[in-house]
């Protein structure tokens, strides 16, 4: 691992040496892929496992991470080989989607698509006003029950959530490019939230807290700890105290990717979901049959009280409208079980979305969806 290590500190941060030494010492080796030429290591990534949570249902999830090339080596495809190898230890580990944090358009090349929109940053210019009876400090690895505890609880009003795994927590607490903080009442946790620099400005993230006095202390403790302005990430389920204060701010919005490979066994795992939408709508008493089409493979199923049945998968589909069907591209597939347009808003944006007669019942199965999805690096 040291020519993967000596990569990433040199073409990114040497916290990302760091950081593959801690995921190794808690995961092992087997997410991580080298490509070498002779004993020199010229490319590398790690796949990490998470787990997202559509409504009720937890989805395994892959993330790729910690990627690196040799300058020497780029537009050899070394990146699209990994990738591949990504996916396929992926699918390996039964994973039924991916999402992953990155630079812009490079992974569209690899089947990913901008999914679902990451948190804005606000600038604060002021410290508000702390609760005297409340302390903050480090967090330590006994924390973490507790930090995950008020995590989701902070994420319990979204449609899609990803908090940070047990080992996701371990290596937070204990890398140095970035820092846990708790803030308690008479020894209760009741806050947290994560510091790290952002190109030189102090910045807070993942903020949750139990009330505004918890969020306003520990915020308070970061903004006088320096003497610059604090960017502070709007989430959902930001406290209002501390989003009323902040300013806008003027970076670029981003937004997570997402990759689904294939369809049919994801939404035959997210059956109560898709079930319990038809209940809401005053659908749930029989049983609907869809017809998908992603213009490259499509699938038949019905869903209904007889739960998700798979009627047929196959190859090209490129009438499913005059058939009572639907198209959907495949690069839009993340973004319609992840993002905020559900299906009536992406056939608003892609000309290659098409609902046809099936229109109520897509809404009806894919709606427009809140996220907040917590990731080992900030975006």
């Amino acid at each position: 691992m040291a020519g993967a290590a000596r990569l990433l500190a040199a073409r990114g941060e040497p916290a990302d040496a760091d950081d593959l030494a801690l995921v190794v010492a808690t995961e092992g080796r087997d997410g991580v892929v080298v490509v070498v030429d002779g004993d020199r290591v010229v490319s590398t990534l790690t796949l990490l496992d998470e787990v997202v949570h559509i409504g009720e249902v937890a989805v395994p999830a892959g993330q790729v991470e910690l990627v690196a090339t040799d300058p020497d080596y780029e537009g050899r495809g070394l990146v699209r080989w990994a990738m591949e190898w990504a996916h396929e230890r992926s699918r390996g580990r039964r994973h039924l989607l991916q999402v992953m944090v990155g630079i812009p358009y490079f992974y569209r090349q690899f089947g990913y698509a901008y999914a679902t929109p990451v948190p804005t940053w606000g600038r604060l210019d002021r410290s508000p006003d702390p609760d005297p009876d409340l302390e903050v400090r480090r967090a330590t690895l006994a924390d973490i029950p507790a930090m995950d505890r008020l995590q989701r609880a902070a994420q319990s009003g979204a449609d899609v959530w990803m908090g940070h795994t047990e080992a996701c927590w371990r290596w937070l607490v204990e890398r140095e490019a970035s820092e846990q903080w708790l803030v308690e009442r008479v020894g209760r946790p009741v806050g947290v939230a994560r510091t790290t620099p952002s190109e030189g400005k102090p910045a807070l993230a993942e903020l949750a807290a139990v009330d505004d006095a918890a969020a306003r202390t520990l915020v308070s403790w970061v903004v006088r700890s320096t003497d610059q302005p604090v960017h502070v990430q709007r989430r959902p389920g930001t406290p209002a105290a501390i989003d009323a204060v902040l300013q806008p701010s003027e970076e670029p919005a981003e937004w997570y990717y997402g990759r689904v490979e294939r369809l049919a066994p994801l939404l035959a795992h997210l059956e109560p979901v898709l079930f319990g939408r038809l209940e809401r709508a005053g659908l749930g008493d029989r049983d609907h049959e869809v017809l998908l089409s992603t213009w490259r493979q499509h699938l038949r199923f019905t869903i209904g009280p007889s739960g998700f049945q798979l009627l047929a998968e196959g190859g090209p589909e490129q009438a499913p409208v005059s058939k009572g069907g639907s198209g959907v591209p495949p690069d839009a597939l993340a973004p319609l079980l992840l993002g905020p347009f559900g299906a009536v808003g992406l056939e608003e944006r892609l000309p290659d979305c098409l609902l046809g007669g099936q229109r109520g019942l897509m809404h009806t199965l894919f709606p427009p969806l809140a996220a907040d999805l917590l990731t080992f690096y900030l975006p």
